[in-house]
């Protein structure tokens, strides 16, 4: 399941991808206006997306946050590994290291494979832009 923190993290990334450019930073005050989620929570997000290399932060005045790069290429998964960690429903996908004595001959690891694989191609398959152009199709057609 994904946690409030992943769902937020998406929702951010989102707002930020729809208002910043190179030339317009966003700033945490306007997210949390738009999104409803206090800016003390969006502060410990957006640390966790600049770590991961996904937000590029400008302080000062005229301070903000954009995409470290094209909205086209971040993607659902990105957002939600970089906040949630691993999205691995089992423990012997996410760690090669770690030790399960029934892996070599475990009757559901196929199984758990395939369902990590479906989400992860699924969640990668969704851009930030593809959000963002969802929003304009139907706030144009309300």
């Amino acid at each position: 399941m994904i946690s409030t923190k992943g769902r937020y993290a998406l929702r951010a990334m989102i707002d930020i991808a729809r208002y910043s450019s190179l030339e317009t930073l966003v700033t945490i005050k306007d997210i949390s206006k738009r999104e409803n989620i206090s800016i003390k929570y969006l502060e410990h997000i957006i640390s966790s997306m600049i770590h991961a290399g996904l937000l590029v932060s400008l302080r000062g005045n005229n301070g903000g946050y954009r995409l470290s790069k094209d909205s086209k290429k971040i993607t659902a998964y990105d957002v939600l590994v970089a906040s949630e960690g691993t999205l691995a429903p089992v423990q012997c996908l996410v760690d090669e290291n770690y030790s399960c004595s029934r892996c070599s001959i475990c009757s559901t690891v196929g199984f758990w494979k395939g369902y990590y694989k479906i989400i992860k191609e699924y969640l990668s398959s969704k851009s930030l832009q593809d959000f963002v152009d969802e929003l304009s199709i139907d706030n144009y057609s309300i």
